[in-house]
């Protein structure tokens, strides 16, 4: 269950309902942080408190949020003008009153998903895989965790994103193949394998991140995953 987009302006403007919405919506978020998952309510929740604090800075930024009305006299003169719900000074002070409740619920639930995230990433170590490539925009990730005998094998590349000042790295991951690994079977036997498979990467970076301890893979390990191979592939760019 995510909070909707604009859950603070959609359906009834009551102080006392949207608490309930956002209460109701706070005890997934326990429930799944309990769980030790993080994803995608860590993510959903950063927007929205972001979205919120932006709002409390600039209250003007509630027109883009507010469902506009018609007004009579503009549709009779088939004129698209529209009138909004923001004229309504007790519409104003309820809203304001919600973000106020909200703001410190949302920022005491990051903080323990921000606790939680930071424990799995302590417990987790990446080092690559046979010689460093050049070029490490593109390559394969090997995640594992225990009591896992297997290797699950995903092909990764990154993209950039951001304005002319800011610009930030995202990593893409496809996944390839299970691999189980043996004395035989190594990690560099299996990244040889993968090159003699997909002849476009001739040469590819390669990691590996082990896991120490058993987390849930989807919601947790592999968005973590995601964000330490970032950091390896900006620190050496």
């Amino acid at each position: 269950m995510k909070l909707q987009e604009n859950w603070l302006t959609e359906g009834l403007i009551d102080f006392e309902y949207k608490k309930y919405v956002l209460l109701a919506y706070l005890k997934k978020v326990k429930e799944s942080f309990h769980r030790v998952e993080l994803y995608p309510f860590l993510s959903d929740m950063v927007y929205h408190y972001r979205n919120l604090k932006s709002i409390e800075a600039n209250k003007s930024l509630l027109y883009d949020a507010f469902p506009k009305a018609l007004s009579e006299e503009n549709i009779k003169n088939l004129e698209l003008n529209y009138r909004t719900i923001m004229e309504d000074d007790v519409v104003m002070k309820e809203i304001e009153s919600i973000i106020d409740f909200a703001i410190p619920q949302l920022k005491m639930h990051l903080e323990e998903g921000s606790a939680i995230y930071e424990y799995v990433e302590s417990k987790c170590e990446i080092e690559p895989i046979g010689l460093t490539s050049l070029t490490l925009n593109e390559g394969y990730l090997f995640i594992t965790q225990p009591p896992q005998t297997e290797t699950q094998v995903y092909r990764y590349h990154t993209t950039l994103f951001g304005n002319s000042t800011d610009e930030y790295k995202a990593i893409n991951l496809n996944y390839i193949l299970n691999e189980k690994r043996t004395i035989v079977n190594s990690y560099e036997k299996i990244k040889l394998n993968l090159i003699k498979q997909f002849k476009d990467l001739p040469n590819p970076a390669t990691f590996l991140i082990q896991s120490k301890l058993k987390f849930p893979f989807i919601p947790t390990l592999i968005p973590v995953a995601k964000r330490i191979l970032i950091k390896r592939v900006s620190q050496a760019a």
